[in-house]
């Protein structure tokens, strides 16, 4: 199966969600998030680096609550920009 490549709105759209990520992880690990949040610290890593700019909306879910997160808050730090906006 062949992947569409990302568009670049995507692609930033991943980048804001991984700041969010670390920001909200502060000093805690890696790996304690990742054990919480029922998946590998190499999945975290890769979210948080922007190398995995859609993860599936379940790691989503299970990380905000790990991070004690809404998935409002969430949708708001890194949901798409409105068109006008980013013209």
């Amino acid at each position: 199966m062949v992947r569409t490549p990302l568009t670049p709105e995507e692609r930033a759209r991943g980048e804001r969600l991984g700041a969010l990520l670390r920001d909200a992880r502060g000093g805690r690990s890696m790996a304690e998030v990742a054990i919480e949040a029922g998946i590998s610290a190499e999945t975290l890593r890769k979210i948080e680096t922007g190398r995995a700019p859609t993860p599936a909306f379940f790691t989503v879910a299970a990380l905000a609550r790990a991070l004690e997160l809404s998935l409002d808050a969430i949708e708001e730090a890194c949901g798409a920009v409105p068109l006008s906006a980013a013209s």
